[in-house]
């Protein structure tokens, strides 16, 4: 007689905060407790609280202005797609991008396996979380492959651009940021800092 090995089937909640994983796992994962982030860091399981207002009102502002260009613009079908709370996966590891960007495919991206053009990040409160944004992910993402990392820092009242060489350029509140991935595109820092505002208060 033989036997079968039923294997549980995984849930994520905030209970799984820590637990020890494989990538695949984690790829297989599809019941999860809704209202937390997870994401796969060297194989130990995140569990994090969703973003804030402060940072979900920037970056719906920001995937209208995006969108605008897109439909809008006369080059802006050099923007394929847009998506926020986007999976980038670094090598074993599975990190949550809070927008991601896919430039010049000139077709629909898989959204799971396509490297993101450019991926954002809106900073959140704390040490631990700022040197996430600004160290950890800024290593994960050029390593992986995406061109352009914008950190957009609330409280610091700017944004931090790094390059694939890993150059950086800091483009303050007052200023306009264009990329060449999305010819014509200009993204106003102050009318996404406006946003973050509003929900401070």
């Amino acid at each position: 007689m033989s036997t079968i090995e039923l294997t549980p089937a995984l849930r994520l909640d905030r209970e799984s905060n820590g637990m020890l994983m494989t990538s695949d796992e984690f790829d297989a994962i599809e019941d999860v407790e809704p209202g937390r982030r997870y994401e796969l860091i060297r194989g130990v399981v995140i569990v994090t609280p969703p973003p804030d207002e402060g940072q979900r009102g920037p970056n719906d502002e920001l995937g209208y202005l995006l969108r605008d260009y897109r439909d809008a613009h006369p080059e802006g079908s050099a923007l394929d797609d847009t998506l926020p709370e986007n999976y980038i996966r670094v090598e074993d590891d599975w990190r949550i991008a809070e927008r991601a960007l896919w430039c010049g495919l000139g077709r629909r991206p898989d959204a799971r396996e396509d490297v993101p053009t450019i991926a954002v990040e809106f900073v959140s409160a704390g040490g631990r979380n700022r040197r996430r944004d600004y160290v950890e992910k800024r290593r994960q993402y050029l390593r992986r492959g995406v061109k352009e990392y914008w950190i957009i820092d609330r409280f610091r009242r700017r944004m931090t651009v790094v390059f694939a060489d890993d150059a950086e350029r800091v483009v303050t509140e007052t200023e306009t940021y264009a990329t060449p991935f999305l010819p014509g595109f200009e993204l106003p820092l102050a009318k996404l800092l406006a946003v973050a505002d509003r929900w401070s208060k």
